[in-house]
């Protein structure tokens, strides 16, 4: 009777809110159990297919549009793309001022800074020439500096005054700084810069939180750098500016005669080139003066690999809900297709089209996957990194990062290990679709292709096959190595530097 009386007052108050006496009465005499075991069978009729069904799909849909035939189909598009935008696109293919790759034969310790989006480092590098076989170059010293939120809010040359100063800490600690001759540095700098000379850039905004163009837009890099340095007492000379791409060719380059291409795959992705200077347009080359061109036979372009794609990429329809809440879904489709930053979200709409139709975790989305963006990249990477029949590393990963309403099975983080493995092996394929002459390596650095298990092996893959069935006969006979640039920003800085010093280059 005490039940009965807890249920009809409770249904009382109900009633007194709006709702049916009845219907609040069955709401509170119903047990908690039977409820559950209606929301689940509710969950169930909502079921279309099974997981393998499910599974099936959407390796046909991420997997076969870039099999066989269609992967050469698919890689014979992008070059199209890639000649066309040569000469017309003004925001991708551009060509810098570097035009020298190393010979090898640059010597000498040299002052490198890289200046990311979290982290100052301040180096003195020796290079020792390529027949040091091994030994061919090496970080005496480096300094990091962590940029932290209060630091990226310095306003103007409050940010540039304080890489002063790490800068004097440096190399006043390695001697640097006794000489009275102007000290050069390479600059490796992570951000959007108009370059209008080998060691000058013309200041744009810096994004991810930075005030330091606060006031200096438009201001030339190098003397501004060279300003800051002077009020700390030091007699400075930016001799080289590069971007990420550039140094992880560069950085190879100096070890590898024949590296030509430098890759960045982690979060995001791009790539440079070493191509002939008559491969671009003039107008690509803005102003600069006729001395270059006398100079210059080859130029080290930025591709902005991740721009190109449109129209050509196979899109499924997680990609697509993906772009439709994109702020700017046509900017960049290769970058959403390849990168570290959107494989998650891919593999998270996939899962939670799994949830609804399949019944994937229970039929329970966990909560924390309802926000976009909201599997990352590296629970995905320590999923396929495990290998074992019973998937208990891979199950803890998961559920640790997403904790699930219903306990996740074993069954359930297989399913989401296949699915992971098509959309990376669909990411691997796309990777490869960037270069074609013979005996050519390709330096690489980014958390994705580092350490994403298997990922490399697969870009590898892909690239071999593509090179043995090609229709020219020189490629087909020829080779496309991937080999890792290890710290490549501050090293390709150096060689950078080393390269415009010995070719008796200024500012």
């Amino acid at each position: 009777m005490t039940t009965f009386r807890k249920s009809l007052l409770a249904a009382l108050k109900s009633f007194f809110r709006g709702k049916s006496f009845l219907q609040a009465l069955f709401a509170f005499w119903i047990s908690p159990r039977k409820l559950k075991d209606q929301h689940v069978n509710s969950k169930a009729t909502r079921t279309s297919r099974t997981i393998s069904e499910f599974l099936r799909e959407a390796e046909e849909l991420l997997l076969s549009p870039t099999e066989g035939v269609r992967l050469r189909t698919f890689s014979s598009d992008l070059k199209a793309q890639f000649r066309e935008r040569l000469q017309t696109h003004p925001e991708c293919m551009l060509p810098s001022f570097n035009h020298l790759l190393p010979t090898g034969n640059e010597v000498g310790q040299y002052l490198a800074l890289d200046v990311g989006g979290s982290t100052l480092r301040v180096a003195l590098v020796e290079l020792r020439g390529r027949e040091a076989d091994g030994r061919e170059c090496e970080i005496i010293r480096m300094i990091s500096f962590k940029i932290t939120p209060e630091i990226k809010r310095l306003e103007g040359m409050a940010f540039f005054d304080w890489m002063a100063m790490r800068i004097h800490d440096v190399i006043h600690k390695d001697g640097v700084a006794s000489t009275q001759d102007p000290i050069p540095m390479g600059l490796a700098w992570s951000f959007p810069v108009e370059q209008v000379s080998l060691g000058g850039g013309l200041l744009m905004g810096m994004g991810k939180g930075f005030l330091a163009t606060s006031g200096l837009l438009g201001q030339d890099l190098g003397e501004v750098i060279k300003s800051a340095c002077q009020k700390h007492g030091l007699n400075v000379q930016l001799a080289s500016i590069i971007n990420d791409s550039t140094a992880t060719l560069l950085s190879q380059a100096y070890t590898h005669a024949e590296t030509r291409f430098g890759l960045i795959l982690g979060t995001g992705t791009n790539i440079a080139v070493h191509l002939p200077v008559s491969a671009l347009s003039r107008f690509k080359y803005g102003t600069r003066p006729e001395s270059w061109f006398d100079s210059a036979s080859h130029v080290i372009v930025n591709t902005e690999l991740g721009m190109f794609g449109h129209g050509i990429l196979p899109l499924t329809r997680w990609d697509e809900r993906l772009n439709a809440t994109h702020p700017r879904p046509e900017f960049q489709p290769l970058e959403h297709f390849l990168s570290g930053y959107y494989l998650g979200e891919i593999c998270r709409l996939a899962i939670v089209e799994a949830v609804e139709t399949a019944g994937l975790l229970g039929g329970e989305l966990p909560p924390s996957l309802v926000e976009p963006y909201s599997l990352d990249t590296e629970i995905l990477s320590r999923i396929e990194a495990d290998t074992s029949s019973t998937l208990e590393k891979a199950l803890i990963a998961f559920t640790s990062a997403h904790p699930t309403p219903i306990p996740a099975t074993p069954a359930d983080i297989s399913a989401i290990h296949t699915l992971a493995s098509f959309i990376s092996r669909r990411e691997a394929r796309g990777a490869e679709d960037l270069a074609t002459p013979p005996h050519t390596k390709v330096a690489f650095t980014g958390s994705v292709i580092e350490h994403y298990p298997g990922y490399l092996a697969k870009c590898q893959s892909h690239i071999t096959t593509l090179i043995s069935g090609a229709e020219n006969p020189t490629l087909a006979a020829g080779s496309i190595d991937l080999v890792p640039a290890v710290e490549s920003s501050i090293i390709g800085a150096a060689v950078a530097l080393g390269c415009a010093l010995t070719d008796g280059q200024t500012a």
